[in-house]
């Protein structure tokens, strides 16, 4: 878990999230595909993560341009970046 989520533990109040989230139960790799790699697995478990709110703010607020964050893919994020701007 520290891997995928290195100021887990404690360091950062912000991140206190991150230990409920789904994505640290499972397969890294299904969360930062390679281009044109599929997103529906981990899609699958955003959508029923308790924090998928938390960490789609968390990826907004700190620009996030690579993986799935909060059920959507970096494409998802700039479309919505741009629709609330």
């Amino acid at each position: 878990m520290t891997e995928v989520f290195p100021l887990l533990g404690g360091f950062d109040e912000e991140l206190t999230w991150q230990e409920r989230a789904l994505c640290a139960q499972t397969d890294p790799e299904s969360f930062f595909p390679e281009k044109g790699g599929s997103t529906r697995e981990a899609k699958r478990v955003c959508l029923v993560c308790e924090v998928k709110a938390d960490c789609l703010e968390y990826a907004l607020a700190h620009d996030e341009r690579f993986g799935i964050w909060g059920g959507l893919s970096e494409r998802e994020r700039r479309k919505l970046k741009r629709r609330t701007a």
